[in-house]
């Protein structure tokens, strides 16, 4: 099968280097770039969540819910790819911190319906806030194309199943 750079003839992108042709060095500078780029995406939200004796998964947890607020707790297991057993211990948490607040369904009585309290509203955004920050002076960086090109690689690399996923968060915004 061809890709859709050898329909093109597009090159270029990695310092000139040809994407049709990729070697493994360059496949590795990649992978690289990936690991080091996330640890710094997480440095700063990382230092929050030590101070409270929280984790990654408390802010993603955090995250999903304050974007789509009344998510049930099935659809967060859905999104965040967790097993229940995991997610119970994180939600636990929250909802004895007072971070989170669950409510029965509202077309389903036996659905729990998660919101963020104020307390944890104001937590997800200071956790949030340098990310954000972090991400537009990236995108200023690198400019438009780079960042539909950005975003295409991170499509391209998601499976079916989660690319719909992902594709269905822009439902929620659309709603909201």
């Amino acid at each position: 099968m061809q890709q859709a750079g050898a329909r093109t003839g597009m090159t270029g992108g990695l310092g000139g280097e040809s994407l049709l042709f990729l070697t493994d060095e360059q496949l590795r500078r990649g992978i690289e770039a990936m690991y080091f780029a996330y640890r710094a995406f997480t440095a700063d939200p990382d230092l929050i969540l030590e101070d409270i004796g929280y984790g990654r998964a408390h802010h993603r947890t955090l995250h999903f819910i304050n974007r789509d607020p009344g998510l049930t707790v099935t659809a967060l297991l859905d999104v965040l790819g967790v097993t229940k057993q995991s997610l119970n211990r994180v939600l636990r948490t929250l909802l004895e911190d007072g971070m989170v607040d669950s409510r029965v369904g509202r077309r389903d009585r036996r659905e729990r319906q998660l919101f963020l309290t104020d307390k944890g509203t104001l937590l997800e955004r200071r956790l949030s806030e340098a990310q954000r920050a972090r991400m537009r002076a990236a995108y200023r960086a690198a400019g438009p194309q780079a960042v539909a090109g950005f975003r295409q690689v991170l499509e391209s690399m998601m499976d079916r199943d989660t690319l719909r996923q992902f594709q269905s968060l822009r439902e929620i915004e659309a709603k909201g």
